[in-house]
């Protein structure tokens, strides 16, 4: 397989020889020569069907049918197969999705490794992401975003306590955020993601780019190429539950690279919406998480505590606005009621 082994050691001037001289069948990097080393999580391509197949709301996946049920494909198209760190950012994908269940997790299905184009199979997420959710819907009640930022949390709480190693997202998003069916929330897109094995904290070893808005959520810490733990994550957590009651963006009245600058002067975005959508210590707990030191943040199973706290108090909030008005109706009701009768007495009586 010499093709094959000039892709992986990236001689890109024997790989055009080769593929000038006829040699253009691809071996996926992570094929195996013998099957007892297939991984158990290998899907045949060909159980795939595209047919009906759309791009999602995350571009690099597409909707397909895998054994009777709709899933969401990531392909490794062919042409970064050369590029062993988008391979190795393949692999490291794989090594966290097979490790974790939780149902505010996208689940992992299965992978295709074996031939070109690889892939990873997802479940499908059917009302599509945060981002979208969003943007259709504007600022949120505070009890219905308290609701859906619980969603976020469980889930980053498993992934920052997995034992043996915790997982960093660093990539904490609305748009990497799906919703199902039911409209619960559960975090996606492991592309970025980091397990802390023996160390501490990790460093990013190339410069960070974010697509579109998703820099807006970078913790100043990555912004700065310092080193970092998964407390980057509580900090974009802090944004995307502001901007569920905002309605608008982090930082939506700057550009893309001024974002890098406001953080640097620990800048943060403004509370505009009334107090009473930030009542019982919600205010507080988000300017807890994106605390300029790492270590003030909380951790994501005390922020899941105070966020239960304020859904209680919201909720005997909203109960207590709806009662007064109940009776307010039963009394104008029974009001009613007696001035009809009496009207009827009324006529009775001037007939006899």
């Amino acid at each position: 397989q010499p093709l094959a082994d000039a892709m992986h050691y990236q001689n890109h001037d024997v790989i055009k020889i080769l593929e000038k001289h006829g040699s253009n069948h691809k071996v996926a990097p992570m094929h195996v020569n013998s099957d007892r080393d297939v991984p158990e999580y290998e899907i045949d391509p060909d159980e795939l069907d595209f047919t009906n197949g759309k791009d999602l709301a995350k571009g690099t996946f597409r909707k397909a049918t895998w054994r009777g049920i709709l899933v969401a494909v990531k392909k490794l198209d062919d042409d970064v197969l050369t590029d062993e760190n988008k391979v190795q950012a393949f692999r490291d994908e794989l090594d966290v999705l097979q490790l974790i269940r939780h149902p505010n997790v996208v689940q992992f299905l299965g992978a295709v490794t074996q031939t070109n184009p690889m892939m990873i199979v997802m479940e499908f997420m059917p009302k599509g992401d945060l981002r979208k959710h969003l943007n259709r819907k504007g600022a949120l009640e505070p009890l219905y975003a308290v609701k859906l930022a619980l969603d976020i949390a469980r889930g980053m709480s498993y992934l920052h306590e997995h034992k043996p190693q915790a997982i960093i997202h660093r990539d904490l998003e609305p748009s990497n955020i799906l919703r199902d069916d039911t409209g619960h929330l559960k975090v996606a897109d492991f592309d970025l993601c980091k397990m802390l094995k023996w160390r501490r904290k990790v460093r990013e070893d190339k410069p960070v780019t974010s697509p579109g808005n998703a820099c807006r959520y970078v913790a100043p810490e990555v912004l700065r190429k310092e080193e970092y733990d998964n407390k980057v994550d509580v900090f974009s957590f802090a944004l995307i539950l502001q901007e569920m009651i905002e309605g608008c963006l982090p930082f939506h009245d700057k550009k893309i690279d001024e974002i890098e600058k406001a953080h640097s002067s620990k800048e943060r975005p403004p509370f505009r919406a009334p107090a009473k959508h930030y009542a019982y210590g919600l205010r507080e707990l988000i300017e807890k998480c994106w605390s300029e030191n790492p270590a003030d943040r909380p951790n994501f199973r005390v922020v899941i505590d105070r966020l239960s706290a304020i859904q209680i108090e919201l909720a005997r909030r909203n109960r207590w606005k709806v009662r007064p008005l109940k009776c307010f109706l039963s009394f104008e009701g029974l009001r009613k009621k007696d001035r009809n009768e009496g009207s009827t007495n009324r006529s009775s009586r001037s007939s006899r």
